[in-house]
């Protein structure tokens, strides 16, 4: 057998070598290393989250007693109500150009002016292009360039236990950026919002946090920092996120449509328990929803559907809670057409309903 060359040598020590440098360039998160620093998520984020400052014209009413006439007495003229600047703060996120900012309605809700701060100091007014209250979130323009845009995650899901990053302006102090997992996914009938499934994280998340970003160990966005769960006013470990895909699903109607299109069914439900299992002699592993309302010559109305029904499925897939079901039905269109499952009497049913749209707050 033939010995190999100098040059067939050459080649296989070549690789070798390649191999053990390959084997030991350093990993940006090696899996037996913990990580010392989330300084390189932080730069690569930071810049695209910015400080927002409102201010709106509020009238002071005056006291009730001053509009009695045998009060009004003692007074040359009838005192005339009073107005007031009011401020507030809170943070938003540039998510693409030119220069639109998202962030939280109740941030610039009933606002006269709105004033943008960026990470490197400018600032500028901004545009309300559109709102949405029922998932509490908004979209703004600002007109400056080399704004940077914040890179979306690629995650399909988060996890619990997942590392986030929490980056806004709390209490008006400047940028700050706190760290914590998520705690939860799924969160929902809170009371926030119309629409909830929520992210909830322990990363510190106070006032003047939202609208800002909640990213992920590589500094890429995960969701909106909305809101959070305290008896004091601050943090308390409990804070809650809109998910980046549904902020999207919201900031792609109101770039279109200047409002959100929602598809609606017209049907109010409660969910099986298992005492209403019993009432209606229904197994215990059956899932679903019983119909406790059904509104007049609405979609679910026209397709037959009746009070005291039970909904099982909803398009091919079993209706277990009411929350998901409702948001599943929003995320279509009017026009679209639903496929229900329905138990009546003790007989398996199957509707076809054709959705209107949603009004606010139908």
């Amino acid at each position: 057998m033939q010995k190999p060359g100098f040059i067939s040598w050459s080649i296989l020590m070549g690789l070798v070598i390649a191999s053990l440098a390959l084997h030991f360039v350093p990993n940006a998160n090696p899996l037996n290393q913990p990580v010392k620093s989330y300084a390189p998520a932080v730069d690569r984020a930071a810049p695209s989250v910015v400080n927002i400052y409102t201010s709106k014209t509020v009238r002071q009413q005056v006291h009730p007693l001053l509009n009695d006439p045998f009060f009004r007495r003692f007074f040359d003229r009838a005192p005339m109500p009073k107005s007031r600047i009011q401020n507030s703060l809170g943070s938003g996120v540039v998510i693409a150009e030119p220069g639109l900012i998202l962030t939280n309605n109740h941030v610039i809700e009933g606002a006269d002016e709105i004033l943008v701060a960026l990470h490197d100091g400018r600032t500028t007014n901004a545009q309300v292009i559109g709102t949405d209250s029922e998932t509490d979130l908004a979209l703004l323009r600002i007109k400056l360039d080399g704004v940077p845009v914040i890179t979306y995650s690629r995650q399909r899901s988060l996890r619990v236990g997942d590392i986030t990053l929490a980056i806004g302006n709390p209490f008006g102090v400047g940028q700050t950026v706190t760290m914590g997992i998520v705690s939860a996914t799924g969160r929902n009938q809170l009371g926030i919002t119309t629409y909830e499934d929520f992210i909830q994280t322990d990363a510190a998340v106070n006032p003047g946090n939202s609208g800002g970003a909640l990213v992920n160990a590589d500094g890429a966005l995960v969701g909106i920092n909305t809101a959070i769960y305290s008896k004091s006013g601050g943090n308390q470990g409990i804070g809650f996120a809109i998910p980046l895909n549904h902020a999207l699903r919201v900031v792609a109607d109101l770039l279109q449509y200047g409002h959100v299109v929602r598809g609606w069914l017209g049907l109010e439900t409660q969910e099986l328990s298992s005492s209403l299992k019993q009432a209606f002699g229904l197994p215990d592993a059956l899932q679903g929803q019983v119909v406790v309302g059904v509104v007049d010559n609405g979609p679910a109305y026209e397709a037959g559907l009746l009070k005291g029904d039970i909904v099982t499925h909803f398009n091919g897939k079993e209706a277990t809670k009411g929350t998901e079901t409702m948001r599943q039905i929003a995320n279509l269109m009017p026009g679209d057409q639903i496929k229900l499952g329905v138990i009546r009497n003790g007989q398996y049913m199957e509707f076809t309903a054709t959705l209107g749209q949603r009004l606010p707050q139908q």
